[in-house]
């Protein structure tokens, strides 16, 4: 794990100075080692960069960049079945002087080419430079666990695993792009491969960018996208064969995930998904996994009793901290530099501090993300189906139609309840579109379009993303496995695994996914609708396996979202951020808001009227974001 940065520019100006400005201020994500070239080919000068995060081989045979012959290679990530991979290679005739995942990757790739990315089993994202073929490659993992962004302009091609490297770089141009500050109001997090900034990107997962040296052009190919596998053919099988199968697959991606020289945990929340992975884990072993849970005094948000209870069933080494404002508000303004870009998920704070709880003890914590997107965990999946498919089309027309003609403002009673106005429209929406997946696209934003257009004081046009992907799935492919596909291509990818690797890096721990090995979607994907969810029992399958594991009783209460208790604390302890930040003076500041409909949100918020907080948070975290990245810097 580490954190990679570097460059192509054509113009051939830049030093290796500035090479070692932006790797080195990816030293969170790598403190143990650092690698710097500058490699003058024929029309570049091409910059690779790396800190290192010693995880496996911890020697200095896993020195980055690598070189073999005509190629050199930088690395973030891990290749789990890297010794299998390894052994074939040998086998093919190759010699390795180091015990890293790294040689494997480069020596694979010199043996297969670009198709040495279906062999691994990991999490990664690998930057190659052909010196014979005058091309770079920058290949991404399946999932998206591992981060790049990229940025190309005037001759001069940038990347690196986090945005603050790109800022090192003087031909790096910050200027907001409106359209993604939209998205981002919208669903709290900027879907890809788009980001806050013009002519900078993120790499789709699944995806691999080649630059070639010698016309400058870019391409990219698509090896791999998880609705392949959702538009394939059920799989005519048993319930028992795919309970058992499923298990199969858990225990080998989770025990892929304990491959380290160096102690590894777990994020233990008491629900499925981590109770899953503890279970798994700790089965067999004499050795106690250390496991590690947040908690608060605010009864409502707790889960760190029932985590607390798995982990003594199980036998886990199990670590605690109940958290409180004070804490929080320590965490509050590293946000905008754990998380570069604006980012409002309503959990980055526990995320932070259980990273810092855990970074303590081990240099690896595994987390269970995934486990809501591959099983069908969240309620959303059957409020979408209910909305829409429940209701006969005619009368969806109907009331979208009716719901067009009156300013829901006006509706006595209803005009009170909690963030009617926002609900009222998504399910006008709703029922005009007709369809789950587009009632998941609006289920999932926290600020409607024509809202978020309010908010912002400038012109721009919509972004398309992949909530718009209707049209990548066949006919024969049912409502459910549309939605998790989507499910696992948007808020999976571009939130949640966002958050958790900026949270783990910003304190040197490894943050593993071990849900997210591709072995398992590949199955999941094709098994019939009503073993993810069953007389609305969601993860029935999950639940089935976790249950010959853990007492039904034990584990058989309503699902809590990991999220702090920041409607209690801005409230209270946290309300002064609120009002110094979204104040009319600092949200001119930016100069793309318009202050007067923020304002009047945020009043009536603090007045205790029925307003989603989220709206607020989101708003209040990209000033803090752009406190941190302009104005101070101005």
């Amino acid at each position: 794990m580490c954190g990679i940065a570097g460059f192509c520019d054509f113009n051939k100006r830049t030093s290796t100075s500035v090479l070692q400005k932006m790797t080195d201020v990816l030293i969170h994500r790598g403190p143990n080692d650092s690698g710097y070239k500058l490699i003058d080919t024929p029309r570049a000068f091409v910059g690779l960069g790396q800190r290192r995060l010693s995880i496996i081989d911890l020697s200095s045979g896993g020195h980055q960049p690598m070189h073999f012959e005509n190629l050199s290679i930088i690395f973030n990530g891990e290749i789990y079945n890297y010794r299998e991979v390894r052994e074939e290679l040998i086998k093919q005739g190759y010699t390795f002087t180091s015990g890293s995942d790294t040689e494997v990757i480069l020596k694979g790739y010199h043996c297969w080419g670009d198709a040495v990315v279906n062999k691994f089993i990991g999490m990664f994202v690998y930057v190659i430079l052909d010196e014979k073929k005058q091309e770079l490659t920058v290949c991404r993992d399946r999932a998206g666990v591992k981060p790049l962004y990229y940025y190309y302009d005037n001759d001069v091609f940038l990347f690196a695993s986090e945005l603050k490297a790109l800022h090192q770089h003087p031909m790096f141009i910050k200027e907001i792009d409106v359209n993604s500050l939209s998205l981002f109001l919208q669903y709290s997090y900027i879907p890809a491969p788009y980001s806050i900034f013009k002519k900078t990107f993120k790499l789709n997962p699944g995806h691999y960018l080649k630059l070639s040296l010698a016309n400058k052009k870019i391409t990219q190919t698509k090896y791999w996208d998880v609705c392949d596998f959702y538009d394939k053919p059920e799989i005519k099988i048993s319930e028992e064969d795919a309970i058992n199968e499923v298990e199969k697959l858990l225990i080998s991606a989770y025990n892929y995930r304990m491959v380290a020289d160096v102690p590894v945990g777990l994020f233990l929340s008491g629900g499925y998904d981590s109770t899953s992975v503890a279970a798994i884990l700790q089965s067999g072993r004499t050795e106690k996994i250390k496991s590690f849970t947040i908690g608060y005094k605010e009864a409502a948000f707790n889960e760190a009793p029932e985590a607390k209870k798995i982990a003594e069933y199980l036998g886990t080494d199990h670590h605690e901290w109940y958290v409180t404002a004070s804490d929080a508000a320590d965490v509050f303004h590293q946000l905008p530099e754990i998380y570069d870009e604006p980012f409002a998920d309503n959990s980055v704070v526990p995320t932070a501090l259980v990273s810092q709880l855990a970074s303590k003890h081990v240099k690896v914590s595994l987390s269970a993300d995934g486990g809501d997107e591959v099983f069908a965990g969240y309620n959303k999946f059957n409020q979408s189906i209910r909305y829409t498919e429940s209701v006969p089309q005619l009368m969806q027309s109907a009331f979208s139609n009716v719901m067009g003609l009156i300013n829901p403002e006006y509706i006595p009673y209803f005009n009170k309840k909690y963030n009617f106005n926002t609900r009222y429209e998504k399910m006008r929406k709703i029922w005009t579109d007709k369809t789950p997946l587009a009632a998941l696209k609006y289920i999932s934003q926290y600020v409607t379009a024509d809202e978020a257009r309010n908010f912002i004081g400038l012109d721009y046009e919509d972004y398309a993303t992949n909530f718009d992907c209707a049209n990548n799935f066949s006919t024969e492919i049912n409502s459910l496995n549309k939605m998790l596909a989507v499910d696992y291509k948007t808020f999976l990818a571009d939130n949640n695994l966002v958050k958790v690797d900026r949270a783990t890096m910003s304190v040197g721990l490894e943050g593993r996914e071990p849900m997210l090995d591709h072995r398992i979607i590949e199955f999941v994907s094709q098994l019939p609708a009503n073993l993810k969810i069953r007389n609305k029992t969601n993860k029935y399958i999950l639940k089935k396996i976790v249950h010959k594991y853990i007492p039904q009783q034990l584990m058989d209460r309503p699902k809590m979202p990991f999220i702090a208790p920041l409607t209690v604390w801005f409230k209270d302890e946290l309300k002064e951020k609120i009002q110094y930040y979204l104040s009319e003076e600092k949200l001119k500041e930016s100069g793309v808001f318009n202050s007067a409909p923020i304002i009047k949100l945020t009043n009536e918020y603090l007045q205790g009227k029925q307003v989603n907080y989220q709206k607020v948070w989101n708003i209040l975290v990209f000033q803090l974001w752009y406190e941190k990245w302009f104005a101070k810097a101005a």
